[in-house]
């Protein structure tokens, strides 16, 4: 058990418990008194929380699905901050990352489900490679105004980001990067599946 006494071990088992913490499904239940897991797409994400809270309170559903927004995105940058603090590798930052990710996805206080990866991907992007992280953002809010589809928008949003980190530091590993985007792939293939059928619903 002595590897638990790791500080990088630490910071990893930290990244993943921190990035699990489901924010819109406790929001939800707190303020809305609705469990979001067995309402609308079952995601714990902003988006869920927005769709399913709007149905009784509009006004609450755009706060709570802004607060989810930034909480989920916020939770892996402060497991970062602090390991940045703390003088730790680059690797060991995107060991971080990629982790804090795995827990919004699988998250261990909910049965290893979880939501899209979206907020907490992003949030990590932009603590690690900020300037594609804001070309990805552009693309994001390009398509969330113009295509009205969340999940299509997230991921071209996706799509982006990966290609700028290739175009912009051809010398860096890119696995993490990659590793970050096939795990948010995966968690939206019901949605690619609607999205290929056209039963993707629009935001509205």
């Amino acid at each position: 058990m002595d590897f638990l006494f790791n500080t990088n071990v630490q910071f990893f088992i930290a990244a993943y418990l921190v990035g699990g913490i489901p924010f819109g499904l406790l929001l939800a239940k707190k303020f809305a008194g609705v469990d979001i897991k067995s309402s609308g797409s079952g995601s714990i994400g902003a988006t869920n929380v927005l769709r399913v809270v709007k149905e009784s309170n509009p006004v609450l559903a755009k706060k709570l699905g802004a607060a989810t927004l930034a909480l989920d995105a916020l939770k892996g940058v402060l497991v970062l901050a602090v390991a940045y603090f703390f003088g730790v590798s680059e690797a060991t930052l995107w060991g971080i990352s990629v982790l804090a990710v795995i827990g919004h996805c699988f998250s261990p206080y909910l049965n290893f489900e979880g939501g899209k990866g979206v907020a907490t991907g992003m949030g990590v992007m932009m603590f690690m490679l900020p300037v594609e992280t804001i070309i990805a953002l552009m693309v994001w809010a390009v398509g969330a105004k113009v295509i009205r589809i969340s999940s299509l928008s997230s991921l071209t949003a996706l799509a982006a980001l990966i290609a700028a980190s290739f175009v912009l530091h051809p010398e860096m590993a890119h696995a993490p990067v990659v590793l970050i985007g096939f795990i948010l792939f995966y968690k939206h293939i019901p949605n690619i599946i609607r999205l290929i059928k056209g039963e993707e619903k629009r935001v509205v």
